[in-house]
C-alpha cells in the first residue's frame, strides 16, 4: 500500500483546510463550547468550523449566546487560520521552529497565495503575518476607543468585542458577536468606515498591499495584478455605493431612515460587504429588488486574490473586462497599462470565471430543491456561500440538516475551488510539438 500521494498542491492546501475544519468540529463539539454546557449537534460544530475557516461568516446559532467564551475563542482561531491561509501559517511554523521549508510546502504556499516565483517566500510569509497581526492590532484599537467613548461599553466588554471584530473584518469572516450584526451602529460612520476599511483592506490581496505601500505613488510602474485590482475595486465599491443610495435612499427599511450622511455612509458599507465582508446594517429582506440583484452579483465577483476575499476575484472580473474592451476595439492583444497580458492568462480567466457561474446555479438550484424558498432569496445565500460571503437573507439559519450539510460543502468549494482551479490551470501550460488546422467560427 503506497499510502495518499498529493499529486498537486491545490491537494495540499484542500487537505489542511479539511485537517484544520475536523479539528475545529471536534472542539466545537465540546460541552465547555456551548454556554449550555451542553454539546452541539455534530451538524452545527461542522457547519460553524466550515463557516470560520473558509472566513464565511454564515451562522446556525447565535454565536453571542450559544457558544461560551471557549467557543467563541476556538471561532475567532480558526477565522485566523483561515484567514491567514493553513499553509502560510504551517509555513510560518516550519520557519520558527526548524527554520527549514520543504518543496511541497513551498509549491502549497505558492498554490494558496497565487505567488508566481519562489524567491523569498520565507520572506512573503513573515511579512504576511506581521501585516495582518498589525493591522487586526490597529483595527482593535480604533473600535476599542470608539466603543467606550460613544456608546458607553465597559472597558473588558468593548476589549472583547473590538478584538473579536477587527479579526473577523480584516479576515473578511463577518461573524459578529451581536444579533444584529453592524445595525446598532448605523448611525455611527466611525464604526461603519473602520469596518469597511478593514475589509476592503485584507480583501486586496497581500500581493498588491506590499506593493501599493512600496510604489503608491508612482502608478506607472505598477504590476498588472495590482493595477486591475485598485481599478475593478474602485469602479465597482463606486458603483455600488451609487447604486444603494439610488435605489435604498427612500427606503424607510434601509437607508431612507437616516440622514444624508449617515445613509451615504450606510450605502458604501453595504456596498463593500459583498466582496466577503459578509457584516450587515440592513435586513438582507429589507432590501428592494434592485439592491438584492446588485448584492448578488458583487457578492459572485468578490475581492482581490490571495487576499482574504472570496468570489470569482475582482482581478478575474477585471481581467475579461480588459478581453472584452480589446476585441471590442479590434486589438489582437489585451494590454494593461504598459504590458501585454499573455493568452494563458485570458484563458484562466475565463475558466475560472465559467466554473464559478456553474458553481452558483448548481448551488442555487440545490438550495431551491432543498429548502423551497423564495428564488431569490435561495439563489442570494447560495451565492453568499459559494463565494464565501457571510450575507443571508435568513435562508442559512433556517436549513435542515441535509441543507447545512449541502452549505458546508458550498462553502468548503468556495474557498478551495477556484483557488485549486487557478493554480492548476496555472502549473499545466506547456508547450505543444504539433498544432491542427486553424477554422473559425461563428460566435454570437
Amino acid at each position: 500500500m503506497t499510502g495518499l500521494r498529493l499529486t498537486h498542491p491545490g491537494q495540499l492546501v484542500a487537505l489542511a483546510f479539511a485537517v484544520v475544519i475536523a479539528g475545529g468540529t471536534v472542539l466545537l463539539s465540546l460541552p465547555a463550547a456551548t454556554a449550555s454546557g451542553t454539546p452541539a449537534p455534530v451538524v452545527d460544530a461542522l457547519f460553524t468550523a466550515t463557516s470560520a475557516v473558509c472566513v464565511t461568516g454564515l451562522v446556525v446559532v447565535e454565536t453571542s449566546t450559544y457558544w461560551s467564551g471557549f467557543g467563541q475563542a476556538v471561532i475567532l482561531l480558526l477565522v485566523q487560520l483561515g484567514g491567514l491561509g493553513i499553509m502560510t501559517f504551517a509555513s510560518l511554523v516550519a520557519i520558527v521552529l526548524f527554520d527549514r521549508m520543504g518543496l511541497q510546502t513551498r509549491s502549497a504556499v505558492q498554490a494558496e497565495m497565487h505567488t508566481v516565483s519562489a524567491r523569498d517566500l520565507r520572506g512573503l510569509v513573515r511579512r504576511i503575518v506581521v501585516f495582518s497581526l498589525i493591522s487586526e492590532a490597529l483595527i482593535a484599537g480604533v473600535l476599542l476607543l470608539r466603543f467606550t467613548i460613544s456608546h458607553g461599553i465597559t472597558l473588558r466588554e468593548a476589549a472583547y468585542s473590538a478584538g473579536f471584530h477587527a479579526v473577523t473584518a480584516f479576515n473578511n469572516a463577518g461573524i459578529s458577536l451581536y444579533p444584529d450584526s453592524m445595525a446598532r451602529f448605523a448611525e455611527d460612520p466611525v464604526v461603519l468606515l473602520t469596518v469597511s476599511g478593514a475589509v476592503i483592506l485584507g480583501g486586496l490581496g497581500f500581493p498588491v498591499v506590499f506593493e501599493l505601500a512600496r510604489n503608491w505613488r508612482n502608478p506607472g510602474v505598477w504590476t498588472v495584478l495590482t493595477r486591475i485590482t485598485v481599478t475593478a475595486t474602485i469602479a465597482l465599491l463606486t458603483l455600488g455605493t451609487a447604486i444603494f443610495v439610488l435605489v435604498e435612499g427612500s427606503n424607510p427599511l434601509t437607508l431612507g431612515r437616516l440622514s444624508e450622511p449617515q445613509a451615504l455612509v450606510g450605502a458604501f458599507f453595504t456596498a463593500v460587504m459583498p466582496r466577503s465582508g459578509g457584516f450587515t446594517m440592513v435586513e438582507m429582506t429589507d432590501l428592494r429588488e434592485e439592491s438584492v440583484f446588485t448584492t448578488i452579483v458583487l457578492m459572485f465577483i468578490g475581492g482581490g486574490s490571495a487576499g482574504t476575499a472570496g468570489g470569482i476575484k475582482v482581478t478575474t472580473f477585471g481581467l475579461l473586462a480588459y478581453v472584452i474592451w480589446a476585441e471590442m476595439r479590434g486589438r489582437a492583444d489585451v494590454e494593461v497599462g504598459r504590458r501585454r497580458v499573455p493568452t494563458s492568462n485570458q484563458r484562466q480567466a475565463l475558466a475560472v470565471a465559467l466554473i464559478g457561474v456553474l458553481i452558483a446555479a448548481v448551488a442555487s438550484f440545490l438550495v431551491l430543491l432543498l429548502t423551497r424558498e423564495a428564488f431569490e432569496f435561495a439563489v442570494f445565500d447560495a451565492v453568499s456561500a459559494t463565494g464565501n460571503v457571510g450575507l443571508s437573507t435568513g435562508v442559512s439559519g433556517a436549513l435542515p440538516d441535509a441543507g447545512k450539510l449541502l452549505f458546508v460543502l458550498l462553502m468548503f468549494i468556495g474557498r478551495i475551488g477556484p483557488l485549486t482551479v487557478a493554480s492548476a490551470l496555472a502549473t499545466r501550460n506547456r508547450a505543444t510539438l504539433r498544432r491542427l488546422p486553424e477554422e473559425r467560427t461563428t460566435i454570437g
